[in-house]
């Protein structure tokens, strides 16, 4: 599938009323909270147990289309910081593609929502190691007609380092991203910038009650140091670097950022960002070399917020349908 944004006949993005400027964008789906029913499309609880002699197990939730699409592939799509298969943006997404007849996997990540309880491990942003094992556990009926994923912001940023790494071997046939944090040391650093403090404090908070949740297996000294963290940056550099084989905090963000690993993509990817992100510079896209890989595919509206892209015209989020439409191209 070789796909351009101007063969995609996109609608611009205009935001939706009350939903104007970035921040209102990002909490719109906190403030809205409206409930996103997916029946009359069934779903049934999938347990994947990693063969990595930890134990742990990623839990998912597959639905089937009330009106299947010949041939329409499956989709995969992968929760952002804190998030799960609850999350807003995934039911969401979720609704629509059902809708359209494809099948849809909700993952939880490594200790992330009801994957808690199953795994004594963490999720972190360079742990593509996880896509790897799971997709090898796919049943084969799942994917005989097509395999295609959705990372949303932490989400979107492992699924760019999995794909940089398996470059053509991928048994992905398309992607997409929608707020990736493609420099993790610059964004930490633009996430815990004084404007940002409210979003910052309430994230802080939600890692520490994820990491900490029961399930997770811990010592004594790694429970101190994930609840002493006083910010992002102090969480990775006490608890996510020591335990995961990194020299601190910037060792980590620097061998897993992205934009370390998205020139060895082969599989068309939509990579979908705002400028008014408050949580990520949108100067990190807009001095990346896009055209040095024609496999990528960026869209980078002027507005949108954080996973946002609430549109005039339709109380679905303008991406959803961006993503849909990118999916159904090829």
């Amino acid at each position: 599938m070789q796909t351009s944004i101007a063969s995609l006949d996109l609608p611009p993005f205009r935001p939706r009323f009350p939903w104007w400027g970035g921040d209102l964008q990002t909490v719109a789906n906190r403030l809205r909270r409206a409930a996103t029913v997916l029946l009359p499309h069934g779903g049934e609880r999938l347990r994947f147990p990693l063969a990595d002699g930890t134990g742990d197990t990623l839990l998912a939730i597959l639905h089937r289309p009330a009106t299947p699409k010949p041939e329409a592939p499956l989709v995969l799509l992968i929760h952002g910081l804190t998030g799960s298969e609850d999350s807003q943006y995934m039911l969401s997404q979720a609704r629509l593609l059902l809708d359209r007849g494809h099948r849809v996997l909700r993952l939880n990540l490594r200790g992330a929502g009801p994957s808690r309880a199953v795994c004594g491990g963490h999720y972190y942003a360079g742990r593509s190691q996880d896509f790897r094992a799971l997709l090898a556990l796919l049943p084969a009926d799942l994917t005989r007609d097509g395999l295609v994923a959705v990372g949303y912001s932490l989400g979107g940023a492992m699924l760019l380092k999995y794909l940089g790494e398996e470059g053509a071997s991928s048994p992905l046939v398309a992607a997409a991203t929608v707020c990736a944090p493609i420099d993790l040391s610059v964004t930490c650093g633009h996430m815990m910038r004084r404007r940002n403090g409210i979003y910052h404090r309430y994230i802080i908070e939600q890692m520490k009650r994820e990491a900490t949740g029961e399930g997770a297996s811990l010592s004594g000294a790694e429970r101190a140091a994930i609840l002493g963290s006083g910010s992002i940056w102090d969480y990775d550099e006490v608890f996510i670097a020591p335990r995961h084989g990194f020299v601190g905090a910037e060792d980590y963000y620097e061998r897993c950022k992205p934009v370390r690993f998205m020139a060895g993509i082969r599989v068309p990817t939509l990579v979908l960002a705002a400028g008014d992100d408050p949580w990520i510079p949108a100067a990190l896209y807009h001095r990346y070399d896009w055209a040095g890989n024609k496999a990528l595919v960026p869209l980078l509206p002027e507005s949108g917020g954080h996973v946002g892209f609430h549109g005039a015209g339709s109380d679905q989020p303008w991406s959803d349908g961006v993503i849909a439409r990118f999916f159904d191209h090829g």
